[in-house]
């Protein structure tokens, strides 16, 4: 889970073309500049991320590339709202980390 949340903690930058049909955890994956978001791990998580969380999560959790912070205020937020979407995050996180391994 350490390497993804770290390429989720990066900052973004611009991609080709290549990216026009990606889902937002792929796009944001693909804009970071960490060594391991390459695409076919980037498009492992988005897979995972389309079948563990909603479009709208998807997009909540493709922000924490570019904002961080956003990250950590949701995981220390405690209204009911942000801790049922933080508990939600993590099991994506782990089952990305464990289905992707290796890409």
């Amino acid at each position: 889970m350490k390497k993804l949340l770290s390429i989720a903690a990066t900052g973004l930058m611009l991609v080709g073309p290549q990216a026009a049909f990606a889902g937002p955890i792929e796009k944001a994956c693909l804009r970071s500049d960490r060594p391991q978001a390459t695409r076919a791990m980037c498009r492992c998580v988005e897979s995972v991320a389309q079948s563990t969380l909603t479009r709208s999560e998807q997009r909540r959790a493709a922000s924490f590339f570019s904002d961080p912070d956003r990250a950590q205020q949701v995981r220390m937020s405690k209204t009911a709202r942000d801790n049922a979407f933080w508990s939600r995050y993590r099991a994506f996180g782990a089952s990305a980390e464990q289905y992707c391994a290796g890409r």
